[in-house]
C-alpha cells in the first residue's frame, strides 16, 4: 500500500479538488444543483477553488473574495452539506493523510455549519447578503 502524503502544494490542492467535484457531479443530489449553478464555467469555478484552498490551507494568499454570497441563494439543507462534507472528507483519506490534510476536512465541517447557518438565516428574514 502506498503511503499517503500531505497537502503541501498547489499540485496537491489541484488534485484535491478536481477529484471532489469529479464526486460532486456525479452525485444525484448535489451533481444537478452544481451544475445548475456552474453550468459552462467549470473550468473557472475549479481556477477558483484552487485559489481558494491554497490560500486556506498553504497560506500562499491568491485568493480574494467573499466565498459565501455566491452560495447564499442555493436550494440546500442540511442533507446537502452532510454529502458534501462527506465527499470532501472521502477524497482528502484517499488521497492524503497528515496535518494539512486533517486541518481541511476541520476548516470544511466549520464552513459547512457557518454556510449552512447563513443560508439559513437568509432564506428565512428575507434579507440579502452583502457582496
Amino acid at each position: 500500500m502506498k503511503e499517503k502524503k500531505d497537502i503541501t502544494t498547489i499540485e496537491d490542492i489541484r488534485l484535491l479538488v478536481n477529484a471532489f467535484y469529479g464526486s460532486v457531479r456525479a452525485h444525484e443530489l448535489l451533481g444537478p444543483i452544481f451544475d445548475g449553478v456552474i453550468r459552462d464555467r467549470w473550468p473557472e469555478h475549479l481556477e477558483k477553488m484552487y485559489r481558494f484552498w491554497q490560500t486556506v490551507l498553504l497560506e500562499t494568499h491568491t485568493y480574494f473574495g467573499s466565498p459565501f454570497p455566491p452560495h447564499a441563494q442555493l436550494p440546500v439543507a442540511q442533507e446537502h452539506f452532510d454529502v458534501w462534507l462527506r465527499l470532501w472528507h472521502q477524497t482528502i483519506d484517499e488521497f492524503f493523510s497528515g496535518g494539512i490534510a486533517d486541518e481541511a476536512k476541520w476548516r470544511s465541517n466549520k464552513m459547512a455549519v457557518m454556510f449552512l447557518s447563513k443560508i439559513t438565516y437568509y432564506r428565512d428574514s428575507g434579507a440579502i447578503p452583502l457582496v
